[in-house]
């Protein structure tokens, strides 16, 4: 009888030892349910460093220009460096950081996305604040005020939009002129080209029948040209185009910064000496200064 019970009495106590070895490696996750605690979650990732921050740790502003729009920025056939009124108003913001200036050459086109995309710190590229370009990047204080025009040949019979009903008009890709020469003349064809010089080049070719953007762009275009004279900007304004810098979309920090320091530059009087440096009487590209600057107390 002894043998009989022998076997079963050694299987029952290894499963008696089984479970007892269970219950004790899982005690303390029920403890830990009976307590009421959870197991840790996971740290939170560290917040994006502020975009002031990096730009000084790096040294260098990044800032994207016009590299074929005189007198904004272009390249100076000398040193094959960009140079003009919008590099050097990017020039003071580096400076006011205690950093360099480093530029890129954007277009109308990818200006937006290279901001958006953080290829660029700053864009200071002739560009019109929209409120719809508001919805992609955020903006700086008005820093120029424009409007556009068409230029025209001096001898092509064109004196208004009114004259361009039926035929075509040329600009550039990306721009606010694309919409605003259809709204003032619907019957006329807007072609759209790469940049300003291109379009010009289609003027010349007599591919269109005027260029239109701003008005101190075709003044550029015009007195860049080995004739000048042959040139005429023609008519009344057909919108008002204030630019303003293009600037990563809720950064308030830095954007306080470029708006202080614009507003600094303002009232120091070095934005009168910029501008004057690039549109004054004794330039090609006269404008007078006829607007003030947003100021806030």
């Amino acid at each position: 009888m002894q043998k009989f019970f022998t076997k079963p009495l050694v299987i029952l106590v290894a499963v008696v030892a089984l479970m007892a070895f269970m219950g004790c490696s899982q005690a303390p996750e029920k403890a830990a349910e009976t307590t009421g605690e959870k197991a840790a979650a996971p740290a939170e990732k560290a917040p994006a460093k502020d975009r002031i921050e990096a730009i000084k740790e790096r040294g260098v502003l990044v800032c994207g220009v016009k590299d074929a729009v005189v007198p904004f920025g272009y390249v100076d056939e000398k040193t094959n460096q960009i140079i003009g009124f919008d590099v050097d108003v990017c020039k003071y913001l580096a400076d006011e950081l205690g950093v360099k200036m480093e530029t890129k050459a954007v277009t109308s086109a990818t200006r937006i996305p290279m901001v958006a995309q953080g290829s660029i710190d700053i864009a200071a590229a002739t560009m019109t604040h929209k409120l719809s370009r508001d919805d992609v990047i955020d903006f700086s204080i008005t820093y120029f005020m424009d409007g556009q025009k068409i230029l025209v040949a001096k001898d092509g019979g064109i004196n208004s939009v009114a004259d361009l009903a039926g035929k075509k008009v040329g600009t550039a890709k990306g721009s606010t002129s694309e919409k605003n020469i259809k709204a003032a003349q619907p019957e006329c064809t807007v072609l759209s080209f790469e940049g300003y010089p291109q379009a010009f080049l289609a003027l010349k070719q007599g591919k269109v029948s005027a260029v239109t953007t701003d008005s101190t762009i075709l003044l550029g275009l015009k007195n860049s040209d080995e004739n000048p004279d042959n040139w005429v900007i023609a008519g009344d304004y057909i919108s008002a185009e204030p630019y303003g810098l293009g600037l990563p979309e809720n950064e308030s920090n830095f954007r306080d910064f470029v708006n202080g320091a614009l507003m600094k530059m303002w009232r120091s009087g070095d934005y009168q000496k910029i501008y004057n440096k690039w549109f004054g009487k004794d330039t090609n590209y006269y404008l007078p200064l006829t607007w003030q600057m947003e100021l806030w107390p």
